[in-house]
């Protein structure tokens, strides 16, 4: 699969990826990374919000740096009112949040990036990165052009501006399926820990997966009498720290807030959490990471 999707970022980039930097034999781009961007014209608005951002500086360092470059085009498709709104000084902490996220510490060719599944950017996130046979994804971001060497690093061309992700409960409110959740957090007083406090992994049982337990059975955990035994159900399903899908598969046991650890299981690549069916996983958020669950989960 990797062999395939090498061959199919190389297409991709119009045989950029034959091109060894490297190599004497080819002409060493003595522009940085901003001046780059500059002579290649079809980057007008990331520069102008590199500037606004105050970061240009930093992008002119030595490095090196490997950024994923949204063109026009694809800032376009935020919207003039958007984008306007990026560029104001009140925004600028926001604006550099989203250009850093776009950026990942070293020089990273796309040999290297399509090795990866997903990289750590200047921003503190993570870029997830899906190849295969119709190309190359960062984040969904579809990567159009590879390899544009510059003097402190390497450009890769992207279509879509990437944007970084949001706390664990704007995470969950964003998806919409988490609104039963959502509100025996904020009953359970735990909705702050969730949006400012962590790392946590959290698995996070679907309205569906509330759903199973009954109307009277919900309504009784709201109410402000249970509102510990509702924190401590809520807990059960929370785990310090980022335990990604390809750790949790590792583990027998996932040791919980609540105190309790809970039972993991892998049958025939399914996993389960005390018997609840994973669904979905690797849901980054910018303190943690959500995995998906189809049943609520009950301390012992």
């Amino acid at each position: 699969m990797r062999i395939v999707s090498v061959f199919a970022f190389g297409v991709l980039a119009g045989g950029l990826l034959a091109q060894n930097p490297s190599d004497a034999s080819t002409p060493k781009n003595e522009k940085d990374i901003v001046a780059t961007a500059v002579a290649a014209g079809s980057f007008q608005t990331l520069v102008a919000a590199v500037k606004a951002a105050d970061l240009v500086g930093v992008l002119q360092g030595k490095g090196p740096f490997t950024v994923f470059a949204p063109t026009d085009e694809a800032f376009a498709k935020l919207g003039k009112e958007a984008i306007a709104d990026l560029l104001k000084p009140e925004n600028k902490a926001k604006l550099a949040g989203i250009l850093t996220y776009h950026v990942v510490p070293g020089n990273l060719p796309a040999a290297k990036v399509v090795a990866a599944t997903s990289l750590t950017t200047v921003q503190g996130a993570s870029l997830a990165i899906v190849a295969g046979k119709d190309g190359v994804t960062v984040n969904g971001a579809k990567v159009v052009k590879t390899d544009v060497t510059a003097s402190n690093g390497v450009i890769h061309v992207i279509d879509t501006v990437v944007l970084p992700p949001e706390n664990i409960v704007a995470t969950a409110a964003k998806a919409g399926k988490f609104q039963t959740l959502l509100t025996a957090a904020t009953a359970a007083g735990l909705a702050d820990t969730l949006a400012n406090g962590g790392p946590f992994t959290v698995f996070a049982p679907t309205d569906e997966a509330f759903a199973k337990l009954g109307k009277d059975t919900i309504a009784n955990l709201l109410k402000p009498e249970n509102k510990d035994k509702l924190a401590n159900v809520l807990k059960y399903h929370v785990v310090a720290g980022v335990v990604k899908a390809a750790d949790v598969v590792k583990l027998k046991e996932a040791k919980t807030l609540q105190g309790g650890a809970a039972t993991v299981k892998v049958v025939d690549g399914k996993v389960t959490i005390d018997g609840a069916n994973v669904v979905a996983t690797d849901i980054a958020a910018s303190n943690g990471v959500i995995h998906v669950i189809d049943a609520v989960i009950l301390p012992r």
